[in-house]
């Protein structure tokens, strides 16, 4: 049981582990100074009103003793004269059993609390409730002297202590609404604490997304604290050090592919003048010229495909608003296969801020995969999911198997439709360019089976919505 409540306490969020720190403390703390406060205050109060009314008792039992002296005491006259000390109330008992009081009857007290105090030699006190109020109850057997007749007296007397009982019932009160604004105040200082102390760690995220979206150059602003300047300039360095990285590689795959396309231009110049003069050439030379020329063509999207993700990495990106419907529009017209196809959604004049450029060459490089691995596109749909804006594009091919929906947006990985076709004009960068495009925009990409459980695979791109027209 404690090693599933340790793991329920670390599930929950680092905000309200130390809002119920503080407040847990609070609580505690507020509790053990209820329960000591109480505590002793009870336990003063009782002892200055039992030592207060022991004091009054006695004085009036040395009252009653004196008048022992007489012949014939009145004892109801005495009772009179007898100074009573918040409501107290006196009886007297004489050897007959003979009972004189002014308010209290014999039952008023415990019968063995009675035969206590005329047993004993010195006083009895007994606390006790009588209709439900609380009562302290004195007794001692008094020696008759003098002139007096009576053998045996006892003066018992009743001191009420209702009135320390609610004294001591607002103290609890008194001392609960302080702890609970005690625990009120916990909770403030665990809502300002937390605060404080997950702003830079909220600081370190929204950075973290935004060098995750391309921006690089994004840095924490330097701190005063000793022990956050260690992590702020932790994580400016390991940016500094991304960026450099990134830069460096992007730069090296830029540079590589300008210089592939010297000798690409060469090659593409050779084979037309050699395609222009395809009937001097025999069969067999027709069969490698063509072989040649897929291979170029091959080559020439592959480097054209490094020199966009290349510029993806690094290059910068346009922020305007686009309509994604009219987008989507316009990149159907540019492919002559698709230019039919209906657009099926409710964002009707859907927003995202982007690059308008980066975006349509997502949804082409989604419209060219569809037709050279599955069968033609089939349909496409754009909906809202909540703030963000879904793009679908849904093909009759295969599918893509479940163990490979992750994997084909990594750089150079192939599908299995891919590889069975053998023709090997695809490097695999086309999704790896709408994975990263995607992600630049704060989005995603995902693929997915169809949902009305047809053969064929559903890639959806994922954008957050800017606003509507």
């Amino acid at each position: 049981m404690t090693k599933y409540r340790g793991l329920l306490w670390r599930r929950l969020p680092l905000r309200a582990r130390v809002i119920g720190a503080f407040t847990l403390g609070a609580a505690v703390a507020a509790l053990v100074l209820i329960i000591i406060t109480y505590g002793l205050s009870r336990q003063s109060m009782l002892r200055q009103r039992e030592e207060s009314s022991e004091r009054q008792f006695f004085a009036n039992a040395r009252q009653v003793q004196s008048s022992l002296r007489a012949e014939d005491p009145d004892f109801a006259q005495l009772l009179e004269s007898l100074p009573s000390l918040s409501g107290s109330r006196s009886i007297i008992r004489t050897g007959d059993e003979t009972w004189t009081s002014l308010s209290l009857t014999p039952n008023d007290l415990p019968s063995e609390f009675v035969v206590a105090v005329i047993e004993a030699s010195d006083a009895r006190s007994l606390r006790y409730r009588l209709n439900d109020e609380p009562v302290l109850a004195f007794g001692l057997q008094l020696r008759p002297g003098g002139a007096s007749a009576l053998n045996e007296v006892a003066y018992f007397e009743l001191v009420p202590f209702v009135e320390v009982e609610n004294t001591l019932e607002s103290l609890a009160l008194i001392l609960l609404v302080g702890g609970a604004l005690t625990v009120l105040v916990g909770v403030g200082i665990g809502l300002w604490a937390s605060g404080g102390l997950l702003r830079p760690l909220t600081e370190i995220s929204h950075a973290a997304t935004s060098i995750a979206q391309g921006r690089f150059d994004t840095r924490l602003e330097e701190v005063r604290d000793p022990d956050l300047a260690a992590l702020v300039n932790s994580f400016n360095e390991m940016a500094a050090a991304m960026e450099n990285r990134i830069t460096r590689d992007a730069r090296f795959a830029s540079d590589v592919s300008h210089e592939l396309r010297s000798p690409l231009m060469t090659l593409r110049a050779s084979i037309d003048v050699m395609q222009h003069r395809r009937e001097e050439l025999s069969d067999r030379t027709k069969q490698a010229l063509d072989l040649l020329n897929d291979e170029v063509a091959r080559f020439e999207h592959l480097v054209q495909d490094l020199l966009d993700l290349s510029t993806s990495d690094s290059g910068p990106m346009e922020n305007d608003l686009v309509n994604i419907e009219e987008l989507v529009k316009a990149t159907l017209k540019l492919t002559e296969d698709d230019a039919s196809l209906e657009i099926i959604g409710t964002a009707r004049g859907a927003l995202v801020m982007g690059d308008k450029r980066r975006l349509a060459q997502v949804l082409d490089n989604l419209l060219r995969n569809a037709q050279k691995y599955g069968g033609g596109v089939t349909r496409i749909t754009v909906t809202p999911n909540g703030g963000k804006i879904e793009i679908a594009v849904e093909d009759s091919g295969p599918g893509v198997a479940p163990s490979e929906r992750s994997l084909v947006f990594e750089r150079f990985t192939r599908g299995a439709a891919a590889r069975k076709r053998g023709a090997g004009d695809g490097a695999g960068l086309g999704l790896a360019l709408v994975d990263e495009h995607a992600r630049r925009h704060g989005g995603s990409a995902r693929v997915e089976g169809k949902s009305d459980g047809q053969p064929g695979a559903r890639f959806v791109i994922t954008l957050p919505r800017a606003g509507r027209r």
